[in-house]
């Protein structure tokens, strides 16, 4: 069992209940991402579980020059604090270089660090300086009990809020498998709590030539599988409609699917902790 994480009334890990992070893959427009924030925040309330909004205001890795990023920084980082104002929810964002650090340290709840960034280790101590909780997404191309460096660089600086996030693993060219018992291998390796990204470990990197490709069919199976594995909380990236969404639609859920989806994921958990 892992430890818990607190931010405010927010507890991650342990015995607390399953946390979800959800979002659209980036911010297309202020309307839109309020619109979808303020769904996830009725449904999650209404399922009594624990929510934090993400967001990316900058997508940095994207694979073609001609993909839509994001609004920047300054624009994103604004938009961001009106969804955090206006719904009173924790906020969560990838930073993907140095200089946007202390900008958005300003209003993001939890900084993340993007997969391929996670061994850079001079970015990792700038975040981890910040004193904000740390989202590690763990490199496709590490084993699970890689990711206790990455921690040990963090807490060299004497932040020990840390989540760690499983999204997959690369599997031959333009593919991703979960090995689920890294889940277990990272919590008991760490201490630390486990949220899996139930969206990203469906998406085919490049898979689409100029983009990358999804299969968001197995967004539920693989979703509960990782509950049932002991996972602390799950990561999903949502749309009104992923086909036209500008950036990973292929591996995002639509927003009207959601409901179920979270019900039966908390229905395991439930299960597990009674």
């Amino acid at each position: 069992m892992s430890n818990i994480i607190k931010e405010g009334e927010l507890s991650i890990g342990g015995n607390s209940p399953m946390v979800l992070i959800a979002g659209p893959c980036v911010i297309e427009d202020l309307k839109s991402t309020l619109e979808i924030a303020e769904y996830l925040k009725k449904t999650t309330d209404d399922l009594n579980i624990p929510f934090i909004f993400k967001a990316s205001y900058d997508k940095a890795n994207r694979t073609s020059i001609k993909s839509f990023r994001g609004p920047g920084l300054e624009d994103g980082i604004k938009i961001l604090k009106k969804v955090k104002d206006e719904l009173g929810i924790k906020i969560i964002s990838d930073v993907h270089s140095s200089n946007e650090i202390d900008i958005a340290a300003e209003a993001l709840d939890i900084i993340q660090i993007p997969a391929f960034l996670c061994r850079q280790t001079d970015f990792i101590l700038e975040i981890a300086r910040t004193g904000k909780i740390v989202n590690i997404k763990k490199g496709q191309f590490l084993a699970p009990w890689d990711i206790v460096n990455i921690v040990e660089k963090i807490t060299s600086t004497g932040n020990k809020r840390i989540l760690i996030t499983e999204r997959g693993t690369m599997f031959g060219y333009n593919n991703l498998v979960v090995d689920f018992r890294g889940i277990k291998i990272i919590q008991d390796r760490t201490g630390l709590p486990v949220i899996f990204d139930a969206t990203h470990s469906v998406q085919l990197p490049g898979g689409s030539g100029s983009s990358s490709g999804g299969q968001r069919e197995f967004v539920d199976p693989l979703a509960k599988a990782a509950v049932a594995a002991g996972a602390d909380g799950v990561f999903l990236e949502v749309h009104k409609n992923p086909d036209k969404a500008l950036c990973d639609g292929p591996n995002s859920i639509k927003l009207e699917n959601l409901q179920n989806l979270l019900s039966g994921l908390k229905a395991i958990k439930d299960v597990l902790q009674n």
